[in-house]
């Protein structure tokens, strides 16, 4: 599968990006537009610099505070997997890391909203998005496992740890017909899908996978 990807983020041809792309084209991964933003982006901003030269490849990397760059196949998977009914105009990501995973979010929806425990990532991560010139991320300093109820309900939702069971607060912040996408587990995890009918949650197993934890509560 060739992958269309146009200019990357910035204006600058981002050979490398391409290369990942077509490696999760590869990897199975089919939503164009998808694939188009991993290859837009420029994902060496979002790893420390000494590990800069691992960017592109398709694995997980350490970012600091115990926590973790996501595989680009996963941040590619989760970001199809929310796509597929639709583009929804408000997503909400719980996790907000190194920003990776939210400036691809924020290249294929209106408006993200990204909920972050821990403060020094969040503030390096909204450097990042700021460099890249993606303006509709609100963030917010705070605990994961309450979401951001103010802000909802949401059509989307993006879990990027895993919880050892689905948070209700999270249930309950998504709107009818919307699709939450999340780890759950302890030792062993497996990435679900849960879509909103009203009162039901219809639940869907897509693969195993492996994330920190979700945390509750907050650090400065």
């Amino acid at each position: 599968m060739n992958v269309n990807v146009g200019r990357s983020i910035g204006g600058k041809s981002s050979r490398s990006g391409e290369i990942l792309a077509q490696k999760l084209a590869n990897e199975g991964i089919s939503d164009q537009r998808v694939l188009r933003a991993i290859a837009q982006s420029p994902r060496h901003i979002f790893v420390p610099e000494i590990l800069a030269h691992k960017a592109y490849d398709n694995t997980a990397l350490p970012i600091g505070q115990g926590q973790t760059i996501s595989q680009p196949y996963i941040v590619a998977k989760m970001s199809e997997l929310i796509l597929a009914d639709g583009i929804p105009e408000n997503v909400l990501e719980i996790g907000t890391g190194s920003g990776y995973q939210t400036s691809i979010l924020a290249q294929l929806v209106t408006k993200v909203f990204s909920v972050e425990r821990i403060k020094a990532l969040q503030w390096q991560a909204k450097r990042r998005l700021r460099a890249m010139d993606l303006h509709n991320v609100s963030m917010k300093h705070g605990d994961g496992w309450q979401g951001w109820q103010s802000k909802g309900p949401f059509q989307a939702i993006i879990v990027t740890a895993a919880p050892s069971s689905v948070p209700e607060a999270l249930l309950a912040q998504l709107s009818d017909g919307g699709r939450l996408v999340i780890p759950v587990g302890e030792q062993s995890q497996v990435l679900k899908l849960i879509t909103r009918d009203g009162d039901n949650f219809h639940e869907q197993q897509i693969e195993m996978v492996r994330f920190v934890p979700l945390v509750p509560g907050d650090l400065l």
